[in-house]
């Protein structure tokens, strides 16, 4: 008999099986590292914050999760992206408060989001604070952000996960990173 998947371990640690747990760890932990590499690849050479140490503070946040109904890898996955999100811009914030305003996680949009011919820096901060104002005026479109650029799901996982069509995920990809530059360039302008 085969190892259960990560769907099945889910939901049955949900439901109390704390081997299911056990099983799940090293599935669910390699998949974060590689998250997290891919993520930090991205960032400054000189970013204090390592995979390592990423890993470790999204999965005890996750096994940390109480009365979750896990509906499938992709669900997790989406609660590890702002898992993953939350500790990124704590990280920024903190870092930059050390160092007054010097420190901050810069990103470049081009890689960051996607976005062919950007080259323009941005603070992790300023991303966050876009995803906030773009989740008040389509929760969607934020969630979409969130799931492909902090838990790095695909198009189709990323459907799985909000119950919605592969062409409204692209769609919205599109239109939701187009507006995240615009407001994050407004915000850089002033």
């Amino acid at each position: 008999m085969g190892t259960p998947d990560v769907t099945t371990l889910l939901v049955n640690w949900s439901r109390g099986d704390h081997s299911a747990l056990d099983q799940l760890t090293p599935l669910v932990y390699d998949e974060l590292r590689r998250l997290a590499q891919s993520y930090l690849r991205r960032e400054r050479s000189e970013h204090t914050l390592q995979s390592t140490a990423l890993v470790h503070e999204a999965y005890l946040r996750l096994i940390d999760q109480r009365n979750v109904n896990w509906q499938s890898r992709a669900h997790f996955f989406g609660i590890a992206a702002q898992m993953v999100r939350r500790i990124l811009v704590d990280h920024a914030r903190a870092h930059r408060a050390a160092k007054r305003g010097s420190g901050a996680i810069h990103v470049s949009l081009d890689e960051a989001l996607g976005v062919p011919g950007l080259t323009k820096d941005f603070e992790l901060t300023a991303l966050d604070d876009a995803l906030n104002l773009l989740a008040e005026i389509d929760p969607q479109q934020a969630k979409i952000v969130e799931l492909r650029f902090f838990a790095g799901l695909s198009i189709e996982e990323t459907a799985e996960s909000l119950g919605i069509s592969p062409a409204t995920v692209k769609r919205d990809w599109v239109t939701a990173k187009a507006w995240l530059f615009r407001e994050i360039s407004r915000g850089a302008g002033s």
